[in-house]
């Protein structure tokens, strides 16, 4: 394959790990085609969970259907950026490595629609009795006929269903209004209970700053990947002048450290977040936590404000 390929991912989900050495054996499942992200994530548990951090051993994720770049090939793994996911770490995306049996050269075709999945995960159909697998939230796949209960699509595994419930459309030929940030807090409470995972960017398990990322996209706002780029995403906001879907940020040594979290502002003093391993996303009272000492910035980054990409 030559360098700087353009590839689709053609599971569920495709981790990115920070090298080719990072799966443990637990992690076959999800480093395989298909993959079982439901099964590896009820066999992970706690102490296995939290190594994907402590260990530095998963980056990211990327979604069926997605765009990758792949920049190098190592046996059966492929070094990839993720563009839609904008880092500092690189210029042209998100790095990392996704086992090559993971990616298609079939992805593209031109549509004047995209179906958008909106619920956090729904399944991709052979035919509308036979389900091929569970995919998530945010998934976009072009569409190349409509009909009724049924959107055919196109996929890096060929021409699949997908239910209209559950799907938004978007018409290339019509602008795309952005929502509010009251909108990115309704997105967020659809997962409340979903269980953190460093990492996560879907609906199988988001980590603090994919969760943001995640409810930010759906209402029509592209942000850095990490909290500590999402910091300087939008418009700086004054904390005694927050709004609901503000995104507030928490640093280590009371807030004069390095950024570590990021949550999206609820309202009345409480924050909606996906906090850490072993917890679920959730809705807190910010006064009296950690959170409250170590609070050191809020964006904005709706349509009124400034220094983002939509």
């Amino acid at each position: 394959m030559k360098q700087n390929t353009t590839m689709f991912v053609s599971t569920s989900i495709a981790n990115v790990w920070t090298d080719p050495e990072s799966p443990r054996e637990i992690d076959h499942l999800v480093t395989s085609n298909p993959v079982d992200i439901r099964e590896w994530l009820d066999m992970l548990n706690y102490d296995q969970r939290l190594e994907l951090c402590t260990k530095n051993l998963l980056q990211s994720q990327a979604l069926f259907g997605q765009e990758v770049i792949v920049t190098e090939e190592r046996e059966k793994w492929s070094k990839v950026v993720v563009p839609a996911q904008k880092s500092s770490k690189n210029a042209w995306g998100y790095p990392g490595w996704i086992p090559s049996c993971q990616l298609s050269n079939e992805g593209k075709v031109r549509s004047d629609h995209t179906a958008v999945i909106s619920k956090p995960t729904a399944n991709l159909y052979h035919n509308p009795d036979s389900i091929d697998f569970e995919i998530s939230f945010l998934t976009e796949l072009p569409i190349t006929k409509k009909g009724g209960e049924w959107l055919h699509v196109h996929t890096p595994r060929g021409e699949r269903l997908i239910k209209t419930e559950g799907s938004a459309i978007i018409d290339h030929k019509e602008p795309v209004s952005p929502g509010s940030g009251t909108d990115i807090v309704t997105s967020g409470e659809a997962f409340l209970g979903l269980p953190y995972l460093w990492g996560g960017m879907s609906g199988f398990g988001f980590d603090c700053s994919g969760f943001v990322y995640s409810m930010c996209k759906v209402n029509g706002y592209r942000l850095s990947r990490d909290a500590s780029d999402q910091v300087l995403d939008g418009k700086e906001v004054p904390l005694h002048e927050l709004l609901p879907g503000d995104l507030l940020f928490f640093a280590y040594e009371k807030g004069r450290g390095r950024i570590h979290h990021v949550g999206i502002y609820y309202g009345d003093g409480k924050m909606l977040h996906s906090p850490k391993t072993g917890r679920t996303v959730e809705i807190i009272t910010l006064s009296g936590t950690i959170y409250e000492q170590e609070l050191c910035a809020a964006r904005r980054c709706t349509y009124d404000a400034e220094g983002f990409d939509e």
